[in-house]
């Protein structure tokens, strides 16, 4: 990217160059409740390449870190029994500040404020590249989707739902 273009550091994206994971940058014009569909359609990316981090809780109102397609959405059923727990559910907005630190539209896995199991949908670790929310509305960055599990010892579940 030219430097005009780069966006200032997040937390996450400090993580990622001390950890020197290679990364793209990619901005676009963030659009409330928009979500992954519209990053991809403004990026001009599969959605299916385009992972959303979302932050859950259990039964215990524990938090974890769901990592899913832009294009699916989350079998809270499927996943609470795939990890042990009564019942899953999306934090509310500011449940989800709390635990990552991350304004909701601009959360990422990496750097969050309290440490939380994360889980990744299978299949988003055969792709070759994918692009997750860099810590900051209308900033995603693009990398191998293996760093999820290197720094942040994702678990793979299947959990998705067509969209």
């Amino acid at each position: 990217m030219a430097k005009k273009d780069r966006v200032s550091e997040t937390p996450a994206t400090a993580l990622l160059r001390a950890q020197g994971v290679a990364f793209t940058e990619h901005s676009y014009a963030y659009l409330e409740h928009g979500g992954a569909l519209h990053s991809a359609s403004e990026l001009g990316l599969d959605p299916f390449t385009v992972v959303k981090t979302l932050i859950m809780q259990d039964q215990d109102a524990k938090p974890l870190v769901v990592l899913m397609h832009g294009n699916r959405k989350v079998s809270t059923k499927n996943l609470a029994r795939l990890i042990g727990a009564k019942s899953v559910e999306p934090c509310s907005p500011e449940v989800a500040k709390r635990h990552s630190g991350y304004l909701v539209g601009g959360t990422s896995p990496f750097a969050t404020r309290r440490a939380m199991p994360v889980y990744i949908e299978e299949t988003i670790l055969a792709l070759p590249r994918i692009v997750i929310n860099g810590g900051r509305r209308g900033y995603l960055v693009g990398l191998e989707p293996q760093v999820c599990v290197q720094l942040l010892g994702a678990q793979s579940v299947q959990c998705a739902l067509a969209e």
